[in-house]
């Protein structure tokens, strides 16, 4: 038995899973009583499946996996839900009088000491992910939710009573979905009415997925509970309704947009989650390449014009609008937005929600903003012409104004602003920059293996004068839900404006013409980021080829 064990920080700089300067920085900035696998795992240095690996090895302590676990239903009666959720463990087996759990902390000696006391039995402890416990919390000891709807459906004077008290059957399901989407890093919750019965599904890493369905009896009362939560008229079935909910679930503060749409069958919700600790707000993190981020800090940092982020709807835009006005955000500069919705507060920025029913739309907003001594202006949207010339009003005037627009890349934003009105002299006069970004998902961290890579990709590599040898893929595993996948990156193009491209606009030049300089100038565009990233092992060929388009 080896007498002395090594700590923590050397291990992984041992392993090769962080290097020195990496452990130096996690120590210096963490605050002093988190603990140092949790600091590196927040920045992203590893992944919790590294640091199991490594505690398994420096305690001596078993992992244990409890994606296919065949649990023992029983057990989790002896285990009380609340000190399961607080102490992150839960019970696997008995053998005699030991009882066996998973915890994601093996070394927290309280929570085994209570536990002992509290059952009678011998605590043998097994490392497992902290989301690998969670998942399995909210999957087992919830399940008992539904049995309580079939042992009597309650009739409607009663039906008010159950929507409000918070030990009734419908609260504590609500409860248990939103607690459970979050989680699994959901990003929307859809919950759709079908003609038997009522799908929830949830958008993870993009992608959605049937989490559950619930029967159809139950959609009424789990439609008029989200309406009493975020303040709607559970009266109203026939129109579209708006609302936010504020909720702590699992002590985090989170914000919920919830819409309502009425369908055929009923009422479909849908509930954009904004997780107000996970906000990015760091431009180095949004996966913009070295080049591509030098080029955009330049553009933002002018002291006037227009700097405009393209994309579709849920590409990561409001996220890259946000982090370079945090970057902006210093006690010499006025900075204003107008928005729809106001999806984070920053704090030191002045925020404007827009709101039609009273005539402040963002044209209206932008024209009153102007006259409140701004440096710097974030429009929302650029929906319509009024907007735009307002917008290139305010950057003629000595304004930075950032805003974004529906286009799928940043050559055709330049054509749209045309189509919208715009004379091309004002527009070659505002403009600095155009970014059209993607939003990938990145391969599983635990589960990627190099693979050698196919024909067609070395095809298609070859066409954008890129080598490729392998390529890095996940077969998946309990860390990504076996998908292989876990996490999003995005991928990038930035136009920057030159007097070659100004000259060709106020000609009314092509796009053609116009991707022809960006060629010239050493542009990266949305298919090359992407491929890059392939290169570099972050996602793989598909995934790119499903939000870019090969020219």
């Amino acid at each position: 038995m080896v007498s002395t064990r090594k700590r923590l920080g050397d291990l992984l700089v041992e392993s090769g899973l962080i290097d020195d300067e990496q452990l130096t920085t996690a120590l210096d900035e963490k605050p002093r009583e988190q603990k140092l696998g949790d600091a590196l795992l927040q920045r992203g240095y590893i992944t919790e499946q590294q640091l199991i690996e490594v505690l398994e090895f420096q305690l001596g302590i078993p992992h244990v996996n409890l994606f296919r676990y065949p649990f023992d239903p029983k057990l989790f009666n002896i285990v009380p839900k609340e000190f399961a959720k607080r102490s992150l463990i839960v019970p696997l087996k008995t053998e005699g009088d030991k009882l066996f759990v998973a915890m994601s902390d093996p070394m927290d000696y309280l929570a085994i000491d209570d536990l002992r006391l509290s059952t009678g039995f011998h605590i043998e402890a097994a490392i497992a992910s902290k989301d690998d416990i969670l998942r399995t919390i909210s999957k087992y000891y919830d399940d008992d939710l539904l049995e309580d709807f079939f042992i009597e459906k309650p009739e409607e004077a009663a039906e008010q009573q159950e929507l409000t008290d918070l030990d009734s059957p419908i609260v504590r399901l609500v409860n248990q979905v939103l607690s459970s989407a979050i989680t699994q890093k959901t990003s929307d919750i859809h919950i759709d009415p079908q003609e038997h019965q009522v799908a929830i599904r949830f958008r993870v890493d993009g992608m959605l997925k049937t989490e559950r369905f619930l029967p159809k009896h139950m959609q009424s009362m789990l439609t008029a509970r989200i309406k009493i939560l975020s303040n709607l008229d559970i009266t109203e079935h026939r129109i579209p309704q708006d609302g936010r909910i504020k909720v702590t679930i699992d002590f985090r503060p989170i914000d919920l947009r919830v819409s309502t749409l009425p369908t055929v069958y009923g009422e479909k919700v849908v509930m954009r989650i904004l997780d107000l600790s996970s906000s990015l707000n760091d431009l180095t993190k949004l996966g913009f390449s070295s080049l591509n981020l030098s080029r955009f800090i330049k553009e933002i940092e002018r002291p006037n014009g227009i700097v405009l982020i393209s994309g579709p709807t849920g590409s990561g835009k409001s996220s890259t609008l946000y982090a370079a006005l945090n970057r902006l955000n210093m006690e010499e500069v006025n900075i204003i937005t107008v928005e729809d919705p106001v999806e984070y507060q920053l704090e030191g920025v002045n925020q404007i929600q827009v709101n039609p029913q009273v005539g402040l739309t963002f044209a209206a907003g932008l024209r009153s903003i102007l006259r409140q001594d701004p440096d710097i202006v974030m429009v929302g949207e650029i929906r319509d012409r009024e907007t735009v010339e307002i917008a290139i009003r305010a950057s003629l005037t000595g304004h930075l104004v950032l805003s974004t627009i529906h286009t799928n890349d940043s050559i055709a934003s330049i054509t749209r602003l045309i189509d919208m009105g715009v004379e091309p002299f004002l527009l070659t006069a505002s403009v600095n920059a155009v970014v059209a970004q993607r939003l990938i998902r990145r391969v599983c961290r635990d589960c990627g293996k190099p693979m050698p890579a196919s024909n067609r990709e070395k095809e298609l590599f070859g066409k954008r004068s890129k080598d490729i040898d392998t390529v890095v893929r996940g077969p998946g595993c309990a860390a990504c839900n076996m998908t292989g996948y876990r996490g999003r990156v995005a991928i990038h193009e930035v136009l920057v404006m030159n007097d070659e491209m100004r000259e060709v606009i106020n000609n009314h030049g092509t796009p053609a013409q116009l991707r022809e300089i960006a060629v010239r100038n050493g542009m990266i565009f949305l298919i090359d980021d992407g491929l890059e990233k392939v290169q570099q092992g972050i996602t793989t060929t598909e995934e790119v080829l499903r939000v870019a388009l090969i020219e």
